[in-house]
């Protein structure tokens, strides 16, 4: 994966970082934000945030049509600071938190994209899913 095209998504948080690393890191959170759109859900999560741990979220559409299960691997975990994973295709993913203020944490995930879609089109379901983050943490 040498080549691949990096995309990287954003977001700016007004919380405070523990809050942020606890909402991406544990199962109960992630069920509730992990979602690019209204008519998809997370159904199922695990996490082993350790290196060499693996995760997996069962993703669904609501009316049932299509689910599909995100897994990888982690090869770094540095709290508050950084998470890197390996998926099943070989791309990596990067993510890393940013305390930005009292109040607030940047999180930026760099990604490879996989070849089957646009970049444009990934790009934009990554976004998605991260302002679906930004809302549950400053909503909950």
């Amino acid at each position: 994966m040498e080549n691949a095209v990096k995309i990287t998504v954003f977001v700016d948080i007004n919380a405070p970082i523990e809050k942020v690393w606890n909402y991406w890191t544990l199962p109960e959170h992630i069920m509730q934000w992990n979602q690019a759109s209204d008519d998809w859900h997370t159904t199922y999560a695990t996490n082993d945030l350790r290196v060499g741990g693996s995760f997996l979220s069962r993703m669904a559409a609501k009316d049932g049509s299509f689910s599909f299960d995100f897994e990888g691997i982690y090869s770094q975990v540095e709290n508050h600071k950084t998470i890197v994973y390996g998926l099943e295709d070989g791309r990596q993913v990067s993510t890393s938190f940013e305390k930005t203020g009292e109040n607030a944490t940047k999180v930026t995930t760099i990604f490879d994209a996989e070849t089957e879609n646009p970049v444009e089109m990934q790009q934009g379901g990554w976004q998605a899913i991260a302002n679906s983050f930004k809302k549950h943490v400053e909503n909950n």
